[in-house]
This record gives C-alpha cells, structure tokens and sequence, in this order.
C-alpha cells in the first residue's frame, strides 16, 4: 500500500510524559513487528515492515495478512481512510524529572528508556501522537476508568524534599556538634532547626500541588463537575492525597445520554437499560428517538409503552 505512519515521537502526550525516540529499544520489535487490533493479544491482521528512527520519529508501514475477516475489514477500511491511526505498545525502562527532559505542560517524569512491544491499528487514539505504556508488568491505557500508575513530577519532587528533611532529623537526634564552642553549636543547632521547618513547608506545598492535579485529572475524566473542584481541594487536603486518590480510583467516568445511546450496544455487546436513565433523560430519549425508546421498554418491562 505505501502508507507509511508515524508510529510515535517525542511529543507531550496525554499521560502528561514524552517518550524518547532516542531510548526507545525498537530492535526487539524488528525481530517480531506485528500488528494489533486495538492492542488486543490475539487480534493479529498483519505486521509492521521497514521500521525505522527518523530524526524524532519512530516510523513504519502497515502490511495486512488479510488471513482473517478482521484483517480483511482493516486493510479495506485503512485504504479507504476510515481507520487511519496507529499506536505504539511501549514498556517503560527508566523515568526522569530531571529539569532538561522535562517540557511546559507536563505532570509526569519523562520516560527515558523504552522498549517497543506491539504497534495496533486503532479506531480513536488516546492524542495524536497515540500510545499504550507498560510499567512495572501493568499496561497504562488512556481514557479508561482507574487511576494513572506514572509518577507525578511533584511525587518525585516531594520524595526527594522527604529525603533531605530525614537526613535533617537525623542530624538534629544525632546532635552534631561543631568543633568550635558550644555557641557555634547552638548557631549549628538553630540553623538545622530552620532548614527543617522549611523542608516541613517545601513538602506540604508540594502535597497541595498533588491534590490540585489529582482533583485536576478527575474533572477532565468526568468523575466530577469542575464546579465542585473548591470541594474536593479542600477534601484532599483533610484526607491526604493517597486517600483522595483512593476515592477518585473507586469513581466511574460520568457517561452522557448521547454516549450511553451510541456507545452501550457498540462497546459492551448489549442494549442500554432504561433503568440506568434518569426521567429526564428518558423523556429525551423517547422525544429524539421513539421506536429505541419503544424497543428499550419492551425489553425492561415486557409491554409496549404508551407512545401517545
């Protein structure tokens, strides 16, 4: 076909990260490029040929087998321009905060060293430089329910901050005393003191910041309403923010009339229920589209319904 793609580069991505194209292992892949469906182990329609580094970009072109229904369907609907994305299964091998990986607008260190597993034709990608991470033997898939398992840069910030205020406490029970007199001690002994106090500070800020970007993530997930961020602030802040992020982990995504209509059926196999429905959305329902309505409350309550 001679469609070549981007498979991915060194951009900032959703996950509040880049990837770079400089420590990404694409050998093994080389070796064994197939290619997914929706990074499905077992949907195998076809492999990826002349894999290759270009400048920031991971490059390659898509082959399908055509062995299966599947594969057939893909090849027919990549040429045609309806499926036209591709994604990247990537295992994480080392991250860094360091200030000279890091780009503005990113939340999560940047992921150094990778190793390229699988690249899947996708019908949404998660952005526009669309991949699936792996860390720690957990795949990382953006867009779905649950909590992000990559580090924030402020997580790496405060772990650091802790180290330095233990190695202060240590200090201050070790009582170090100075070679010079007991006054240069007692100056010593306050300035440990302070320094102290401050890291004290340094980590409590940066705790705040991690509740911001927790309650942050959870408004742009649909698990709450932005109006309701001054609420859950606060709440981080009384809590902690590993219990906040419990609550927000146990939350499901809000799902819209509209989504539950044209997604319910598609993604799960299955008619909505009119029980999930509020009475406003069901009224909606039965105004925009009265023979689903008509269809749905047959299946719920075994009747036609009044349509008058």
């Amino acid at each position: 076909m001679g469609k070549r793609v981007r498979i991915t580069n060194g951009s900032l991505n959703s996950y509040g990260t880049r990837v770079l194209t400089d420590g990404m292992d694409i050998e093994q892949y080389k070796r064994n490029p197939v290619l997914l469906y929706m990074h499905h182990r077992g949907d195998v329609i076809g492999y990826m040929k002349d894999i290759r580094k270009e400048g920031d970009d991971v490059t390659g072109e898509p082959v399908f087998d055509e062995a299966s229904e599947l594969s057939q369907r893909c090849k027919n609907q990549w040429e045609f321009g309806s499926l036209k994305a591709v994604s990247a299964g990537l295992e994480i091998i080392e991250m860094s905060a360091e200030d000279k990986y890091l780009v503005v607008g990113q939340s999560s260190p940047t992921i150094t060293k990778s190793r390229l597993y699988e690249v899947s034709i996708v019908d949404i990608g998660a952005n526009d430089d669309a991949l699936v991470l792996k860390r720690d033997g957990r795949q990382i898939t953006l867009g779905r329910d649950g909590d992000n398992p990559l580090p924030s840069i402020n997580t790496i910030e405060m772990e650091n901050t802790e180290k330095k205020k233990k190695e202060a406490d240590v200090k201050l029970s070790a009582g170090e005393k100075p070679a010079a007199g007991k006054e240069e001690n007692e100056r010593a002994r306050v300035a440990l003191e302070k320094e102290n106090e401050a890291l004290k500070a340094e980590v409590s800020e940066l705790r705040k910041g991690r509740i911001v970007t927790l309650v942050d993530r959870a408004i742009e997930e649909r698990k709450i309403d932005k109006e309701r961020r001054g609420q859950f602030v606060e709440l981080g802040n009384k809590i902690g923010e590993k219990e906040l992020g419990e609550v927000f982990a146990a939350m499901s995504r809000r799902v819209s009339l509209s989504e539950m209509i044209h997604t319910s059926g598609e993604e799960k196999g299955e008619e909505m229920s009119l029980s999930k429905l509020s009475a406003e959305e069901i009224e909606r329902l039965r105004e925009s589209d009265r023979e689903r309505y008509a269809r749905l409350y047959k299946a719920e309550y075994g009747m036609e319904p009044d349509m008058d």
